[in-house]
């Protein structure tokens, strides 16, 4: 949203909008041909290079991110439309403009730095200078309910998105219930046979037994292979029904490069890790009638959304950002690591949960999309209810500090005189907020560049 934009793209926040003239002339065609042949351009580009380095993946979750931005966005300004507010600019991305088009009084475009994008929204506080025949249409001039509907309609919009996506999950691919671990998938090595390969393994291939222990669990097995590189295992598996005993040897992750759904992979770390080449499993899927799967999916969300916040609040305790400047410290010397989701993928053994930025949501996305699209729509809805309500934190320039706000400000108006909110005194906390946001933001970016996040491929 507005005062959002103007933090993130470094304009001051009492900065007035630009004055678009919907009745003057428009670019010129030329022009405007030009601006959509560099942004098919760059478009193109992007795609031919995820096809050529193998990273169809990155690209489908990448997209995916960009839909989610922009859903938020749109929420802002259909909801800022409807309520009669002026809406100059709507855009994925910062910086300077690829192409743009002008309706009415709305910029629509896209800019060259794909860090999310904005609604730009006149009059969001009382430090922005309108000019006075767009006052009756600000933000600040609308009635309390349409001013906490604007301002919270990003997150309405991600609270809704998750739920379509759970609900998908639901219908077309059908809900996990645990089962005996098992081989999800077959992974390559660069330039050598697997030990699964080697051994005979297949695809559906439940655990039964290692070297004659029961598997009783998939954390089990996975701390089997990973705690034996270089040794024989015995084990034994069901295939269809049929027993089959087979021997394997788990080689050390650190030497081998593994092949997969995303970039090619190498584990790093002082010690051993053995893998043999498998993404598993211990769940199965079971398709649900569409109107059964309404309140199984509201319940879901519910649960997700618990869940989320018992993660931010652990995350954002002292115990949590202590373990969070830890992992940073020590990125890259870790043995491996795994992915934060509740994901039902397994192979390595956790080392933990960690503060996953954009670039780990796309790493983990991206392999799942190899071999688990049910996973990949479930990690989609959980990125959607933790941005959402992330965004409602009560501080600015999140969207929570323009309903905390409107919020205050209709506790302190009185017999219909309106209270407008001096936030000029708010700019020195905020400007620490974001400050500290960004921290974490460009540490948790650093560990996940430096530490990949690799789903376990046991």
């Amino acid at each position: 949203m507005s005062e959002t934009d103007q933090f993130l793209s470094g304009e001051p926040p009492g900065a007035a909008p630009r004055s678009l003239n919907p009745e003057g002339p428009g670019p010129p065609a030329r022009s405007i041909r030009w601006a959509l042949a560099r942004l098919l351009l760059v478009m193109a580009s992007g795609v031919a290079l995820a096809v050529a380095l193998k990273a169809v993946g990155v690209l489908v979750v990448v997209l995916a991110l960009v839909a989610m931005v922009m859903a938020h966005e749109l929420g802002h300004f259909v909801t800022a439309k409807l309520s009669g507010m002026k809406v100059t600019e709507y855009f994925f991305g910062f910086g300077p403009r690829l192409w743009s088009v002008r309706k009415g009084e709305t910029e629509y475009g896209v800019k060259l730095l794909p860090a999310g994008g904005y609604v730009k929204i006149t009059g969001m506080t009382m430090l922005e200078e309108v000019m006075p025949a767009d006052e009756t249409r600000s933000y600040r001039q609308a009635t309390f309910p349409r001013r906490v509907l604007v301002a919270s309609a990003g997150s309405i919009v991600h609270l809704l998105l998750a739920f379509v996506l759970v609900w998908s999950t639901f219908v077309f691919i059908g809900w996990a219930k645990p089962v005996q671990p098992y081989i999800a998938g077959l992974l390559s090595f660069r330039g050598q046979k697997t030990p699964a390969q080697l051994a005979g393994l297949r695809s559906g291939d439940q655990f039964v037994s290692i070297d004659g222990k029961p598997v009783s669990s998939m954390d089990q097995l996975i701390t089997e292979v990973n705690n034996n590189a270089g040794k024989t295992l015995h084990v034994v598996v069901d295939r269809s029904g049929r027993l089959v005993k087979l021997s394997i040897r788990p080689v050390d992750g650190r030497h081998v490069t593994e092949l997969g759904a995303g970039p090619p992979h190498s584990y790093s770390g002082n010690h051993p890790i053995g893998i043999i080449g498998v993404t598993l499993s211990d769940y199965a899927t079971q398709a649900v009638n569409p109107l059964v799967a309404i309140p199984r999916s509201g319940a879901q969300i519910g649960s997700l959304v618990a869940g989320t916040a018992r993660s931010l609040a652990d995350v954002f305790s002292v115990h949590g950002l202590s373990s969070f400047a830890h992992q940073v410290a020590t990125a890259g010397n870790r043995t491996s690591s795994s992915s934060p989701s509740s994901s039902p993928s397994s192979g390595t053994s956790a080392s933990g949960a960690t503060v996953c930025s954009i670039v780990c949501a796309v790493q983990i996305g991206s392999q799942e999309a190899g071999h688990n699209v049910g996973n990949l729509l479930l990690l989609l809805a959980e990125i959607n209810l933790f941005v959402g309500l992330v965004n409602l934190f009560p501080m600015l320039p999140l969207d929570g500090g323009h309903v905390a706000i409107a919020v205050y400000e209709r506790i302190r108006s009185r017999r219909g005189r309106r209270y407008h909110a001096d936030v000029a005194k708010l700019l020195p906390l905020a400007y620490v907020f974001l400050a500290f946001i960004v921290v974490i933001g460009i540490g948790a970016l650093y560990a996940n560049i430096v530490q990949p996040v690799h789903l376990p491929g046991g």
